[in-house]
C-alpha cells in the first residue's frame, strides 16, 4: 500500500459522506433540541455510521463472493455509482434528495431515534459511502491493510462528528454561496476517482 492508496481512500469516504453538506440537515432534523442533546445524537450518529461503514470494510467482499460478484465488476458498478453522486453533488441535486430524506423521516415516522435514522443511515452511510468502502477494501489486504481502513473510516466519522458539534458556526461561515461552491467542489474529486475506479475495474476484467 503506497501513500496515494491511503490518500485515495480518506478522499473518497470523505467525499462521499460529504459532512459540510451535512451540516445544515443535521440542524434541521435536530431542531428544538438543545446543546448538549445535539452532542448526544452526534455521538450516538456518528458511532452508528462507523460501525455499518466498518462492517462492509471487513466483510465487504466476503458478502460479494457469496453472490458471485467480482470485485472487478463491483468496481465499475461502484464507481458508476459514484460518478452519478458526483454529478448530483456538482448539480446540487444530491442535497435535494438527502433533504427529503430526513423530512420523511421526521413527518411520517416521528423519529424515535434520530441518530440511527435519519443520521446514520442514510445520510452518513448511503449507499455512495458503502460503496465506495467495499471497493477501497479490495486495495487494503490483509488483517493490517483491513485495520488501516478501518481506522481511515474512524477518522472520517470523528471529522463528521466535529461538524455535527460545529454545525451551527459553520452553517454561519459558509452561508449558501460557501456550501455551494464546497459541494461542487467535492464533486469534481469524487468525478474523478469514480473514473479511475471504473478505468481499474474493466483493467482487471480484461486481465482475468
Amino acid at each position: 500500500m503506497t501513500h496515494d492508496t491511503f490518500v485515495n481512500a480518506f478522499l473518497t469516504i470523505l467525499v462521499t459522506i460529504d459532512p459540510p453538506g451535512l451540516a445544515p440537515l443535521f440542524l434541521a432534523v435536530t431542531r428544538g433540541m438543545t446543546r448538549e442533546q445535539r452532542r448526544q445524537v452526534s455521538i450516538r450518529a456518528s458511532i452508528i455510521g462507523f460501525g455499518v461503514l466498518a462492517l462492509f470494510a471487513l466483510a465487504g467482499a466476503a458478502i460479494l463472493s457469496m453472490f458471485g460478484i467480482t470485485m472487478a465488476a463491483f468496481r465499475i458498478a461502484g464507481g458508476l455509482l459514484l460518478f452519478f453522486i458526483a454529478f448530483e453533488m456538482i448539480f446540487e441535486r444530491r442535497q435535494d434528495r438527502k433533504e427529503k430524506s430526513a423530512d420523511v423521516a421526521i413527518t411520517k415516522d416521528m423519529i424515535h431515534d434520530l441518530a440511527a435514522f435519519p443520521l446514520a443511515i442514510p445520510l452518513i452511510a448511503g449507499p455512495g459511502a458503502i460503496s465506495a468502502t467495499v471497493l477501497l477494501s479490495g486495495s487494503f489486504h490483509g488483517w493490517s491493510g483491513q485495520a488501516a481502513l478501518v481506522g481511515i473510516i474512524f477518522v472520517c466519522l470523528f471529522l463528521t462528528y466535529l461538524v455535527f458539534i460545529l454545525a451551527e458556526r459553520i452553517d454561519l461561515v459558509l452561508g449558501q454561496t460557501g456550501r455551494s461552491i464546497l459541494t461542487r467542489l467535492l464533486g469534481v474529486i469524487l468525478a474523478a476517482l469514480a473514473v479511475q475506479f471504473v478505468a481499474d475495474g474493466i483493467k482487471a476484467l480484461m486481465a482475468g
